[in-house]
């Protein structure tokens, strides 16, 4: 074997799972048909889970530090409210995504990822023992990488969904979009984000002094995918919309989108997966396209690193698709009603009216807020306590080596058993798994730990943490700690114990 993974595609999806398998220990090489990365901004922000995700691999200062939170968010221009006591992260961040690929890229680099550019997929073999992935590099000769799996995150168009015959069924566009980052001098100082028209809609965001990301919406013309995007379309477009191009000038970058919705069949096809755009596409509202292929990563990477290392079974790698297909069918679901709420008119204008008074409801806010920060996802995860499936709360420690947090126990990306009471049985029941199971004895700081949508919840006796940050299993004060119930999540998740 060449290598252990072969990834396409090195966005943000395939750099996250790269770096993700490399804390794994298993050799990764990234395969990207560009010569460099484009600096195109495109996606343009961070949720609160992907933010999360990131803190609990240490790195997340470094995003932080490139970009600005803002305290509110919104569901189709509507705006949403955020609470600070659900994470430490409330707040979206305002980050380029190709700033977020760069610092991606320098990490992976740290943890040994190998990227391979100027590579461009054109064949893939697959058999009992591996993948042959066969790659078209501007020699005369195709180039070809052996490795034991092989994951396409080469986007929307995703040429290893289509070599491998995974179906992409979904629904078709009604609507272009134009974008682009240009300059806009005479943008009036109280201008307000976005402006609804009679015949779309258009926005104005500031990334950096001086320059904005202008989008316009036309629901009266689908363009198709292939046609040019010149900078004189995004002009026109906005003059239709605003009356003005607001002295438009120096594009950086001009490109297109449509409310297109589709979702492969299967993430899964023998030593072949998907993950990112290349498993689901959507109308990018609220900004969960990226944020949801980072999190497909994380939830992918340590599976399938415990698969190649030998240490559980290939089924393992099905509840990579059982957990994240229906994630991403919420997500095409709730674009598809933002994209129908955003439609010009009147009817949809009484229709946002409507929704809008909804919104200010506790609830209605809690539930719309938890579907854009995936917050409130729950895995299904045997057992029936509060926190099986759920991600895992950040709360504060005390360790007989000092004060932590929940988060920082998973920076090397392995599963951990939290034990907050001391059960000599729980380290017992655990020890068939001491070799790729963190054993951590701590004291929590609080009673109670807040859980998205339902509040507050006791403090557990024990828990253990898979290393995307989702509870395997969890153990009530007084409840005993259930260790046969424990023994089968370790096996489930980790592979049977080891022998002796």
């Amino acid at each position: 074997m060449d290598t252990d993974v072969v990834i396409t595609g090195a966005g943000p999806t395939g750099l996250m799972l790269a770096c993700e398998l490399r804390l794994a220990g298993v050799d990764v090489v990234v395969v990207e048909r560009l010569a460099e990365r484009t600096g195109e901004s495109r996606a343009g922000g961070m949720h609160s889970r992907t933010l999360e995700v990131l803190d609990q691999r240490g790195v997340l200062d470094r995003f932080l530090a490139e970009g600005e939170l803002q305290p509110v968010g919104h569901f189709s221009g509507l705006y949403l409210d955020f609470d600070e006591y659900e994470s430490r992260h409330p707040y979206p961040l305002m980050i380029l995504q190709s700033a977020i690929e760069r610092l991606l890229e320098e990490w992976g680099a740290e943890l040994g990822v190998r990227v391979r550019r100027s590579a461009e997929l054109s064949g893939i073999r697959q058999d009992e023992a591996g993948v042959t992935v066969e790659l078209t590099t501007g020699e005369a000769a195709p180039a070809t990488l052996r490795a034991r799996y092989l994951v396409g995150c080469d986007g929307g168009r995703s040429t290893v969904r289509k070599l491998t015959g995974i179906d992409f069924p979904g629904t078709e566009a009604t609507m272009t979009a134009l974008i682009g980052d240009v300059e806009l001098p005479d943008l009036p100082e109280d201008y307000v984000w976005a402006r609804r028209c009679p015949g779309g809609d258009y926005s104005a965001i500031a990334f950096e002094p001086g320059w904005y990301r202008v989008i316009t919406s036309d629901y009266d013309h689908v363009a198709d995918r292939d046609d040019p995007v010149t900078f004189e379309q995004l002009r026109d477009s906005l003059i239709k919309l605003a009356g003005t191009d607001f002295g438009m000038h120096s594009p950086r970058w001009v490109s297109r989108f449509n409310d297109a919705a589709r979702q492969a069949v299967q993430y899964r096809s023998g030593r072949v997966l998907l993950a990112g755009d290349a498993a689901h596409t959507h109308f990018p509202a609220g900004g969960q396209g990226l944020n949801m292929g980072v999190q497909d990563a994380v939830n992918l990477g340590w599976k399938l690193a415990s698969v190649v290392r030998g240490q559980a079974p290939v089924c393992l790698l099905d509840s990579y698709h059982a957990e994240r297909h229906p994630v991403a069918e919420r997500v095409l679901h709730n674009t598809r009603a933002q994209s129908a709420l955003a439609r010009p008119g009147a009817q949809t204008d009484a229709l946002r009216d409507v929704f809008g008074s909804l919104i200010v409801f506790d609830d209605v806010n809690r539930h719309l807020r938890g579907m854009l920060t995936a917050l409130d996802i729950r895995y299904a995860v045997d057992g029936d306590h509060v926190l099986a499936g759920r991600r895992v709360p950040d709360a504060d420690l005390k360790t007989p080596d000092g004060a932590t947090r929940v988060h920082e126990l998973l920076h090397a990306a392995r599963p951990v058993l939290l034990d907050l009471r001391g059960s000599a049985e729980v380290a017992v029941a655990a020890k068939g798994w001491a070799d790729r199971v963190d054993l951590v004895e701590a004291r929590s700081e609080d009673d109670h730990w807040p859980v998205p949508v339902l509040g507050d919840v006791p403090a557990p006796a024990a828990l253990l943490i898979r290393p995307d940050g989702h509870v395997a299993w969890a153990a009530d004060v007084g409840g005993g700690p259930g260790t046969s119930a424990l023994r089968t999540a370790l096996a489930t998740w980790f592979g049977p114990a080891r022998q002796g």
